[in-house]
């Protein structure tokens, strides 16, 4: 199956060069990074680096990142679609076992999960405003979607084609809310979504939310699941759920 690697980018020039050099040799067929108008010198580090890259002419949000990384992806005739945080934050060691459970047809999605164990998480640096959130959130999504889940805020994550093209996610948020979003409509559709153990790596030059823009994310994740309960119950008929 063709997998290639999407690095959806913003303000990521300090921890390019490391999370390319550390991605494991033949676990991918192409790769390409989209730049989302960074201030640095993101897109210019990743010509540099021989990559592919494109570069949004303005700032226009994660989730508007990814949507270009998909459809590019698609059109390049992905049959896996590994996203990766170009923060050297994830351990990109595990992609090959990622696909290889797409690859096998047991899952149609996997994402890394950095919270196997609350010890690993906070050693790994994750704050522990974040461990709490991460988790009341998940259990939460879990609960309502009949998941199991380490973690549902992943930023390394692996799609089959056949997930992509059953969701409508060119209609979901432009903001950081897409990737619940995502989840929550493959929840809805039935897909298998699955999930493997990888570390957590939080370090300065690592890009991550601050505290307000966390709780705001938070709310927006409440409200998406709002809306998948709508659209479960019957009651919300929302036009990217059908």
């Amino acid at each position: 199956m063709k997998k290639i690697i999407v690095l959806p980018a913003y303000n990521a020039e300090k921890t390019l060069k490391e999370t390319l050099y550390s991605l494991p040799k033949g676990s991918f067929d192409d790769i390409f990074l989209v730049d989302d108008c960074s201030k640095d010198g993101t897109y210019e580090l990743a010509l540099k680096l021989g990559l592919k890259a494109f570069r949004h002419s303005a700032n226009r949000g994660y989730g508007a990142n990814q949507k270009t990384c998909y459809k590019k992806a698609l059109s390049l005739g992905a049959e896996i679609v590994v996203m990766l945080h170009p923060d050297y934050q994830y351990d990109p060691r595990v992609i090959p076992f990622m696909t290889g459970i797409i690859e096998s047809g047991i899952c149609d999605a996997v994402l890394g999960n950095r919270v196997r164990t609350r010890s690993e998480a906070l050693s790994g640096g994750m704050p522990m405003y974040k461990y709490l959130s991460n988790r009341a959130l998940s259990v939460t999504q879990n609960l309502l979607t009949g998941q199991n889940l380490g973690e549902w805020h992943s930023g390394l994550r692996a799609y089959s084609a056949k997930f992509l093209e059953a969701i409508n996610w060119n209609e979901n948020s432009d903001d950081f809310s897409f990737d619940s979003q995502l989840l929550l409509e493959a929840a809805f559709k039935g897909l298998r979504i699955g999930d493997i153990p990888v570390p957590a790596r939080y370090f300065p030059e690592a890009s991550a939310i601050k505290f307000r823009e966390s709780v705001k994310y938070g709310l927006q994740t409440l409200l998406a699941l709002s809306e998948y309960l709508g659209n479960s119950c019957g009651v919300l008929h929302t036009s990217r759920y059908r």
